[in-house]
């Protein structure tokens, strides 16, 4: 069987190990050939290979980013791209495609099934927020990342009695903020899914100074204030997939608690750094796993499904159910984080 393979969206921790397992148990069990598309659904669309076998994988498993690249091209958003998409797939000689990606690249990737083409998907985000599955690769990595900054960021903080705000990523699901700010000992958490009162931050912030103690605040891109003023907004621009640009939310925040409570405070934007580099080991098992269910689903022939995580078992569910809806941060688990604040 000759397979493609592609890695679609932002990059992220794991998707070589994905890759990796995928080649080597397809090779070694079943003798396939492999074609990798470049640059996410860039690929098939304009035709963009390059050679995929098991000297290309040799020595991936530790490695950030992607060997394949990626992008966020939506071919729905192309005219005939679609027709393109499987008019390339078959010039290639493709029996069956195993998508990696996050809620986009899915999205195309069931819409595709749904008009006959033999995909298979794996699910990637930082953000931890495609339901359907317990956790994706890339959230623990990321998680890691942010605690080991807001770590640090404490000494800073006492040493200069500062608020440090620190920026994580999440546009619409505060799973890094809550894991990193619990687990780094962060005083307020500001989440998507929890509209923030201003006035009830500033408060946490004066209680904790009264403390003698500093502030750390971990929020994420996508927090809005409860008026929902939109304050996290860079520009008005979108990407292939209708999503606006996301950003600045901790350097407003910084501001808006310097001016209302007179203490110095200054936003620390962790950015890509928290998807970048090497993944941490539950990353590259989780990874390695989906891609080895992942080539076992495609010679199964089942084709329209998605690799996830129950408990300690890699599952197959259908790619709608991984889509359909994003996994947001429950009142209840946020309800533990607000036990700290302050």
């Amino acid at each position: 069987m000759r397979v493609g393979v592609l890695t679609g969206g932002g990059d992220c921790p794991g998707l070589n190990a994905v890759i990796r397992a995928v080649v080597r148990k397809g090779v070694k069990e079943f003798g396939d050939e492999f074609v990798g598309f470049r640059d996410g659904w860039k690929g098939p669309l304009e035709g963009l290979t390059m050679e995929l076998g098991v000297d290309q994988v040799r020595g991936i498993l530790p490695r950030g980013g992607t060997i394949l690249g990626s992008s966020r091209t939506n071919p729905f958003a192309v005219e005939g791209g679609v027709e393109q998409i499987k008019a390339n797939l078959a010039s290639a000689g493709v029996d069956a495609l195993v998508a990696i990606g996050g809620e986009d690249t899915l999205g195309v990737a069931t819409k595709l099934h749904d008009l006959g083409v033999n995909v298979v998907g794996v699910p990637k985000t930082i953000d931890n927020d495609l339901s359907g599955t317990d956790f994706t690769f890339g959230f623990d990595t990321a998680v890691n990342i942010a605690s080991e900054a807001i770590d640090r960021l404490h000494t800073t903080a006492e040493s200069h009695h500062r608020v440090l705000v620190v920026e994580v990523m999440g546009r619409h699901a505060g799973w890094i903020a809550l894991h990193s700010g619990i687990a780094g000992g962060a005083n307020v958490v500001l989440i998507p899914e929890r509209p923030f009162d201003i006035e009830q931050v500033c408060a946490f912030v004066e209680q904790r100074f009264e403390s003698k103690y500093a502030v750390i605040m971990v929020v994420s891109e996508g927090a809005v204030p409860a008026d929902g003023t939109g304050m996290t907004l860079v520009s008005g621009e979108k990407d292939a997939f209708g999503h606006v640009r996301l950003g600045g939310i901790g350097e407003r925040l910084a501001s808006e608690i310097e001016a209302r409570t007179g203490k110095e405070a200054r936003a620390v934007v962790l950015g890509h750094i928290q998807r970048g580099g090497t993944p941490t080991a539950f990353d590259r098992w989780l990874a390695t796993r989906f891609g080895l269910q992942a080539i076992g689903a495609v010679h199964d022939g089942d084709f329209g499904t998605m690799m996830a995580l129950r408990g300690t078992d890699i599952v197959r569910v259908p790619l709608a159910e991984g889509t359909k809806e994003l996994k947001l941060v429950s009142p209840e688990e946020y309800a533990e984080a607000e036990v700290f604040f302050g």
